[in-house]
C-alpha cells in the first residue's frame, strides 16, 4: 500500500490551461477568472478537501511559435488573457487556514531583489504557505517581451539560475539574523543595522548590492519547487527542489524519470525521500465509470485543436503548423520544454502523429487522462505511485470548476477510505506540513548553509 498521497490542484490565472477550448462548455465557468470571488472559491473547495497545495503556473509571453504569429492563441483564448498569479494568494489565503500556494516565478525575467521581496511579502501574508516553482523560461516572445533581444540557450539558461539561486539563499538566509528584529520601543530601534547584512554578488551573469528588504518571513525562503526535465533541469532539481513537478504519458516513462531525480539527489548528498515529486493528471470522474466516460465525450465536443497545435509549438518551440496532421513526431531536443517533447517519444513503443497529439493534449495537456467511477480513478492512482515512486499528484482541470469539485467530493471519500490520504491537516508552514519538521530549510540542502 502507498504511503498518504499528497495532492495539488493545478490552475493558471486565465482561461484555458490544460484543456484548450474547454472555457466553451456551458458548465464551464473560468471566464471569472479575473475576478477574486471565483478564487477563493477554489481556495475553499480545495481546502475542503484537504489538498496540499493549489500550484500556479504562468508565463509571460505569447504562444507565437505556431503560424509565426499569436493570432491562434490569442483567438482560442490559450493562456492569454493571462494575469499576475501571485495577486490572487492573498485573498485565498485569507479564506483558508492550511492551503499552500506554490506560484511560478520566471527568474530570467524577474531581477533578484524585487523578486525576493515579493516572495517574502506573499510569506508573511500566508503565515508561510507559499512556495516558489523556478523556471527558467521557454518562449522567445517572453523574452523579447522583457527587453532582451534574444532568449537564452537551455543549457545557459540553468547556468543562469544556478546564479540567481546563490543570490536567493543569500538575500533570504544570509542577509538577516535571525536577532536583527529588535522591536525596542522604548530605545526607538526597530532592527539592528549591524545584523543586517549587505549582500554583494558580482558574478558571470548576475550583479547586486542590496540587503534584502524584507525582515525574515516565517520559512526565510519558500518551499521550493522545480519541473525541469532535461538532464541538466533534473541535476538543478535535484539539488535545489524540495517538490518536482514531472510529466510522463505512461508509468513506465515515469519509472525512469523519477529514479533518475531520486539517483541525482542520493549522488549530491541529499536524502532521496527529500524529493516530494508531484505527476501531472488529468481526472474525470463521476459516480460510475460509464458516467464517466459519458462526461469525457461530452467534453471532446468542445475541444480546440488549434489552440492544442498553438500550445504545442510554444512548449516545443516547433512550428506545428508546417507539420501535416499525419506526421509522425519523432524525438529531438528543443529549446523549450524538453520534458514534453520527452512525453511523446520516450517510449519507443508508441509512435504519435501530429493528429493524435493535438487530441490527447486538447483535454489535460500532456498529462494521463484518468476516467472512470472513484474506485476506478483510485485504483489507477494507486498503480501510479506503486510503479512510480511518485509523492503525488499535481491534477489539472477539464471544466472550472467542475473538476475540482468531482475531485473533492468523490475521490477524496474513495482515497481516505483506504487509508492513503489525509483526514486533517499538519499544522505550520508550507514546509512543516510536507516534512514535519521545522519551517527553515535544513542540512544537506545547499541553501541551509547561507543561514544566519
Amino acid at each position: 500500500m502507498p504511503n498518504e498521497i499528497l495532492l495539488n490542484a493545478f490552475d493558471m490565472n486565465c482561461m484555458a490551461h490544460q484543456s484548450f477550448g474547454l472555457w466553451r462548455h456551458p458548465r464551464d465557468r473560468s471566464v471569472n477568472y479575473k475576478t477574486t470571488e471565483y478564487w477563493t472559491d477554489l481556495a475553499q473547495t480545495l481546502e475542503r478537501g484537504l489538498f496540499d497545495g493549489l500550484f500556479l503556473a504562468d508565463v509571460l509571453g505569447t504562444y507565437d511559435v505556431y503560424g509565426g504569429s499569436p493570432g491562434a492563441a490569442i483567438r482560442t483564448a490559450t493562456q492569454i488573457p493571462v494575469n499576475d498569479p501571485t495577486l490572487v494568494i492573498p485573498p485565498m489565503a485569507m479564506v483558508t487556514e492550511n492551503l499552500c500556494f506554490g506560484v511560478t516565478g520566471t527568474l530570467s525575467y524577474e531581477s533578484p531583489v524585487p523578486f525576493a521581496r515579493r516572495m517574502s511579502t506573499l510569506d508573511h501574508l500566508t503565515g508561510g504557505r507559499v512556495g516558489w516553482n523556478v523556471v527558467t523560461g521557454y518562449l522567445q516572445s517572453a523574452a523579447k517581451g522583457t527587453g532582451q533581444v534574444d532568449q537564452s540557450a537551455h543549457d545557459t539558461r540553468y547556468d543562469i539560475a544556478e546564479e540567481y539561486m546563490e543570490i536567493m539563499y543569500k538575500l533570504w538566509e544570509a542577509s538577516w539574523s535571525e536577532n536583527a528584529v529588535r522591536l525596542d520601543r522604548k530605545a526607538g530601534v526597530f532592527a539592528d543595522p549591524d545584523r543586517i547584512e549587505q549582500i554583494k554578488h558580482d558574478g558571470l551573469y548576475l550583479s547586486i548590492d542590496s540587503p534584502h528588504l524584507c525582515e525574515p518571513s516565517p520559512q526565510r525562503t519558500p518551499i521550493l519547487y522545480q519541473a525541469g526535465s532535461s538532464p541538466k533541469g533534473r541535476s538543478f532539481a535535484a539539488k535545489h527542489a524540495e517538490c518536482v513537478f514531472v510529466v510522463g504519458p505512461s508509468t513506465a516513462v515515469l519509472t525512469s524519470v523519477v529514479a533518475d531525480l531520486r539517483q541525482r539527489a542520493t549522488d549530491g548528498g541529499r536524502d532521496p525521500a527529500d524529493l516530494k515529486i508531484f505527476a501531472m493528471m488529468t481526472v474525470i470522474v463521476a459516480p460510475t465509470d460509464e458516467e464517466a466516460q459519458a462526461k469525457l465525450a461530452d467534453y471532446q465536443r468542445y475541444v480546440s485543436h488549434e489552440s492544442a497545435l498553438a500550445v504545442l509549438s510554444g512548449w516545443t518551440g516547433i512550428d506545428f503548423s508546417h507539420f501535416s496532421l499525419d506526421d509522425k513526431l519523432t524525438n529531438s531536443k528543443v529549446e523549450g520544454i524538453q520534458g514534453v517533447m520527452d512525453a511523446f517519444t520516450a517510449d519507443p513503443g508508441r509512435v504519435w502523429t501530429i493528429r493524435e497529439i493535438a487530441e490527447k493534449i486538447a483535454i489535460g495537456g500532456p498529462s494521463p487522462v484518468v476516467v472512470g467511477s472513484p474506485t476506478t480513478v483510485v485504483n489507477e492512482m494507486e498503480r501510479w505511485v506503486r510503479e512510480t515512486d511518485v509523492d503525488g499528484f499535481n491534477l489539472a482541470r477539464v471544466v472550472a470548476p467542475e473538476t475540482f469539485v468531482d475531485v473533492v467530493d468523490l475521490v477524496v471519500p474513495e482515497m481516505q477510505s483506504r487509508g492513503i490520504y489525509k483526514r486533517e491537516y499538519r499544522p505550520g508552514t508550507y514546509r512543516e506540513k510536507l516534512y514535519g519538521r521545522g519551517p527553515h530549510l535544513t542540512t544537506p540542502h545547499p541553501g541551509s548553509a547561507y543561514h544566519r
